[in-house]
């Protein structure tokens, strides 16, 4: 089987984040690996916090803390969080790590080796206020393309516009607030992107017709802009510093590499960090040099990281002149809203992932997110739709399907799975219909269409259903008691099924729903479409128990308190 290396956008370590980043990155990422393990597959799924840059500083400055302790703790918070999604990293690292900036360093070494770094003096902005330059993120202002007037000196969070803070009308330190701002010379590290150009194009060319429509087009459209020589590094406290032995007297004034350098590199770091834990077991550099025909590397991301990850990592990697792996797929999604408006993290505006999991258990999330996740254009988050979703899918077409057919079975057979009739007509029309579901779930799952393999597998639950209200065993087992056991006997193997083939979606309930069971070698990590065919699963006799309801159906009263605690509409 093959070897997926399989990454997500590093969320900030500024703060939870919310629905949005979850299903940009992170879940789909995880769904994705979970189907690739039950299937054989040798998988390495890596994140990390990225710690570095202006957010940090300033976080840990609002909360009075040393950066480097803020970041530690908001590490763990954030962990804790996903742990609670039940993401399943195999490894969730730090981008502070000694192992990024070790990595970090090589790279800009060899890049320099290679003549894609120079030295630039450059004019920027200083606030006397504050004694310091300001980086980009410490500048915030008006912005002059769509009059936001938080934007700040790296991007326009509204119009998403890269910005420079000399573009800024009104501009003002995001330290002290001061208006008093002056422009004074510089010196910084560039990343010679443009001597990469070609190089780039050559390589996006080789992959973007692979790639989803959303990935390819971005990458395309920064390419055809041209690609500009970049600052690499910072006037900041916290970051990975430029190494003294090439840069002495940058190293002096305590410049440090600018964060979207070291981010993607951590990707690299946490592997390392990873293999670290148990060097005579994990070989980190298996997965990234000279790993081309051996591992196949699938990004996940929100569209806002594909610049980053199609063209500027690339660069850099391609700059570095050795075999480290470039990806192969790139899994770019389009935006969550929030009812129409967008999720913000510095606004607080939307559900965030804790708050989540204060109001319900990661599965009804997971499904929901996933079933509804943007891939071919923005989708809106809404209490109504979230609800009905619950109500319809989980509720309704999957829990009532588990909780009827065992309940009503252990009243009428008993706690152990009853033997009925040989499979009949209706059986084997069922396994043929099974059998072509599961397959066009399987499809695609390969073919990472994450709403599409929702809708397939919720077919595969309408399936069940379908088949019980046809075979109706609270009427059948007043004339034919065999064929009312053969009918639940078929139905518990389906859930068994569901079990099976849901664990990716709905892990937690998958595993509640298996464990109602009591198979002794109850080994298999997934079903083949011909398997599934026989729903020979779980043979008569086997003892199973009926568990807790699986999902609880949402009320209006529901409804109307999430409305009230985060609101039914953006905020203006």
């Amino acid at each position: 089987m093959a070897r997926h290396l399989i990454t997500s956008a590093l969320p900030y370590i500024n703060g939870i984040k919310h629905l949005g980043n979850m299903v940009g990155s992170m879940l789909p990422a995880d769904v994705y690996s979970r189907y690739l393990r039950q299937r054989g597959h040798d998988v390495l799924y890596i994140c990390a916090t990225d710690e570095h840059g202006t957010p940090a500083e300033l976080a840990a400055k609002e909360q009075g803390l040393p950066v480097d302790e803020f970041c530690a703790q908001a590490h763990d918070a954030q962990k804790a969080v996903y742990d609670g999604f039940a993401l399943a990293f195999d490894y969730f690292g730090r981008s502070s790590s000694p192992q990024n900036v070790e990595i970090t360093q090589h790279f800009a070494r060899r890049l320099n080796e290679n003549g894609f770094i120079e030295e630039r003096a450059i004019r920027q902005v200083y606030s006397p206020a504050d004694g310091r330059f300001l980086p980009d993120r410490y500048v915030e202002g008006t912005c002059p393309h769509c009059g936001y007037d938080k934007a700040r000196g790296d991007q326009c969070e509204n119009c998403t516009r890269v910005l420079d803070p000399t573009d800024l009308i009104n501009p003002r330190s995001a330290i002290s607030g001061s208006t008093e701002l002056e422009v004074r010379e510089t010196k910084h590290l560039f990343l010679l992107q443009s001597k990469l150009q070609h190089e780039v194009e050559e390589w996006v060319s080789r992959h973007e017709a692979d790639w989803p429509q959303l990935a390819s087009s971005i990458a395309r459209k920064w390419l055809n802009e041209g690609l500009h020589d970049r600052a690499i590094t910072r006037d900041l406290d916290w970051g990975v510093p430029v190494p003294a032995d090439t840069w002495p007297e940058l190293a002096a004034e305590g410049k440090v590499f600018y964060v979207w350098f070291d981010a993607p590199i951590e990707y690299i770091g946490a592997t390392k960090e990873w293999s670290d834990l148990d060097p005579e077991n994990r070989d980190w550099k298996s997965w990234w040099y000279e790993a081309d025909d051996t591992v196949r590397y699938t990004e996940f991301m929100a569209k806002d990281n594909v610049p980053f990850h199609t063209v500027m990592f690339p660069a850099t990697e391609l700059g570095v002149r050795e075999p480290w792996k470039k990806v192969d797929y790139v899994k770019a999604f389009n935006w969550l809203t929030y009812y129409g408006g967008k999720f913000s993290t510095s606004q607080k505006r939307g559900v965030f992932t804790d708050q989540a999991l204060d109001i319900l258990p990661a599965d009804y999330w997971r499904y929901f997110l996933i079933a509804n996740a943007p891939e071919s254009d923005d989708s809106s988050f809404t209490w109504e739709h979230f609800t009905a979703t619950v109500n319809k899918d989980l509720a309704d077409t999957l829990g009532n399907f588990v909780n009827r057919v065992l309940s009503f079975s252990k009243k009428r057979f008993g706690e152990e799975v009853p033997q009925g009739s040989a499979a009949g007509e209706a059986e084997a029309k069922l396994g043929e219909q099974i059998a072509e579901l599961l397959a066009e779930y399987e499809a695609q799952m390969e073919a990472l269409q994450f709403r599409k393999a929702a809708a397939a597998l919720r077919a595969l639950w309408s399936a069940g259903n379908s088949y019980l209200e046809e075979k109706a065993p609270w009427l059948e087992i007043k004339t034919d008691k065999d064929g009312a056991a053969l009918t639940l006997r078929t139905a518990m193997n389906l859930i068994h099924l569901y079990a099976v083939v849901s664990e990716p979606f709905i892990p937690a309930s998958a595993k509640v729903m298996r464990e109602a069971f009591a198979l002794s070698d109850d080994t298999a990590t997934w079903v083949s479409p011909e398997e599934a065919k026989a729903l020979a699963a779980v043979p008569a006799g086997t003892a199973f128990t009926v568990p807790p309801v699986l999902f609880a159906k949402l009320t209006d009263d529901d409804l109307a308190a999430y409305k009230e605690r985060f609101g039914g509409e953006p905020a203006q």
